[in-house]
Order: C-alpha cells, then structure tokens, then sequence
C-alpha cells in the first residue's frame, strides 16, 4: 500500500471524532481535501473504514482494525523523530503529557513555568476521564509522559514518584461531623458517600481505605467527575471522597470543608510515567527533570495551609 502519514494522520483524526468536517478544523484542511485523503486511503486498502451517516462518520470493522495499525506507524514514527532529535540535541518540537482528570487542577500551572524556561517547546494535554483511559493513550504511543497517581501495572513502565497526593473527605458547611471533632472512620457508614466511579484512582484508594477500616459505606451516588461530586456535596446530598488538589477554590471560599476522619487525609504519590520501550525526546526528557525537581515544592506550597504535606523522600 503507497499511503503516506500524512494521510494516517488525516484518517486518525476523522476516527477520533466520528467526522470529516471537525478532522478538517483540527487538521487546518478543507473538509473536501479531508474526504479525498479518506477515499484514497480506502482505495489502497481496497475496503471502505468509515461507514456514512450523513455528516457523520463511524468505523467500520475494517476500520477499526486499521486504526490500530495506523497508531502504531504514526507512534514508530514520533519515536523515530525523537530519536532524530536526541541526536540533535534539539529542545524543540511538541510534547504530549497525558493525564488523569485529578491532576488537570494543577498540571497546567506547572507546564506554565515549564514554557517560560523552554519556549521552543509546544505542550499538547491529554485529559483522561480515568485512569483506565490514560493506560490506553500510553499504550498506544499517544502521550510521551503521564501524570497519574497509581502506576499501571498492565504495562511495562516506568513511574517515578516526584510528589506525595492527599485525599480528604469532605462535607457542607454546617455538617453535624464538623460539630464532634476528630471522628472515628466508622462513624462514615452512618452517612451517604458521594464517590467517583469504579475505574478511577481515587475510587480504588477510598475502597482500599473503607475495607482496611472493616467499613460497609452507605454509596448514595456514583458520579464520573470530581466538579459533580463537589456540586453535590455542596448541595448536601451526602459526603465526597476528593483529592486535596481539586479543593482549593471551594476551600478557600468555605463552600466545602474538610471532614475530621481519623486516618486522614489518605496519601499516595503523583507518579510521571513512561515507557521504556519509547526513546524520550529531550523536551519530554526536560519536562520529567523539571517535574521531579519542581512538583513536589509546587503542590506542597499549593496544599498549604489546608494539610500539612507528606515528603516523597
């Protein structure tokens, strides 16, 4: 087959978004040109990989297949351009952190410094919903680093602890628990959980936490963002489970407050992970240092003065 990567990265685009027109905007093409690149890539496979809907595109089966193929050529090929680079000594060139939605609160500002000592840099943000889909963007060579909190154990990676995480339970103000003081971690069971879904990290840690306590929660809720669940703690629909680093604002204006649990906060470690089986380029390579040199005295300073923080070391 005589297809380019550029036409791979044209085809990719209109699978992720079920569109020729949106691959159009993100590309900088005309959605015509699009379609044409599409029909050229079906015309070599000989088979069509997107079944119309109007407007709208879907994958078809042969479709799908392709797409896994053409993700693996264009991460062959990000990793044959970072090699390239290495050799260069080039600081250059664009970089793709992947993250889980926890660390969206404090990523961004950290990548901020980042730029102003490495302006040759351009930064692209992978948010995931969870950490299943994170794992999934790793495997695929589609981000060069992760920020997570547990390290994926279904893949062969590296993860290097560079701050420690604390998670808190939370309550409105007023709440009956802010009333007695520090309580015991039974004292949850007499009132309604608020919790994220089964595949995120903070799920699994308040799980773990609960089962090491010999708890049975009261789950009132399951919610797949920590802004709904703020929301509904806020509306006094029952208790969240939340990292310290998605409260600030809420904290600050006394919109949610920290509940007095025995045992808490709960600590894991921020992890930045890669692969090794994938050559860093030096502005991935500069953006690890910068972030196991600065992350830790960076959310230290942003934990305070709610919780006094955890050392990694």
């Amino acid at each position: 087959m005589n297809i380019t990567f550029r036409q791979l990265r044209v085809f990719v685009e209109v699978a992720q978004h079920n569109s020729m027109a949106r691959a159009a905007e993100t590309l900088h093409l005309t959605p015509p040109a699009v379609s044409m690149q599409i029909k050229e890539i079906e015309g070599q496979v000989g088979l069509p990989l997107f079944d119309r809907h109007g407007r709208a595109v879907s994958l078809s089966t042969a479709g799908e297949y392709f797409l896994v193929h053409a993700k693996r050529l264009l991460a062959a090929l990000k990793d044959a351009e970072a090699a390239m680079a290495r050799m260069r000594k080039l600081e250059a060139g664009l970089l793709t952190v992947g993250l889980v939605s926890t660390a969206k609160y404090f990523v961004p500002r950290l990548l901020v410094r980042f730029r102003q000592e490495h302006p040759g840099v351009e930064v692209k943000l992978q948010v995931s919903a969870n950490r299943e889909q994170l794992v999934a963007l790793m495997s695929s060579g589609e981000v060069d680093l992760a920020i997570m909190g547990r390290p994926p154990r279904e893949l062969a990676a590296r993860a290097e602890p560079f701050a420690a995480h604390p998670h808190v339970f939370v309550m409105p103000p007023g709440h009956p628990l802010g009333q007695a003081g520090p309580v015991p971690v039974m004292a949850l069971a007499s009132w309604p959980l608020i919790v994220r879904e089964p595949a995120s990290g903070t799920r699994a840690l308040l799980d773990r936490f609960l089962r090491d306590h010999h708890v049975q929660p009261s789950i009132a809720m399951e919610m797949p963002s920590n802004e709904s669940i703020k929301q509904a703690v806020m509306a006094g629909m029952g208790l969240g489970f939340l990292s310290l680093h998605t409260l600030g604002l809420e904290l600050k204006s006394g919109a949610i407050e920290i509940a007095p649990v025995d045992g808490t906060p709960v600590v894991r470690l921020w992890n930045v992970v890669h692969l090794p089986s994938r050559v860093l380029s030096p502005a991935a390579e500069a953006f690890r240092y910068f972030i196991l040199e600065e992350g830790e005295a960076f959310l230290a300073e942003h934990d305070r003065p709610w919780v006094t923080p955890v050392p990694v070391r």
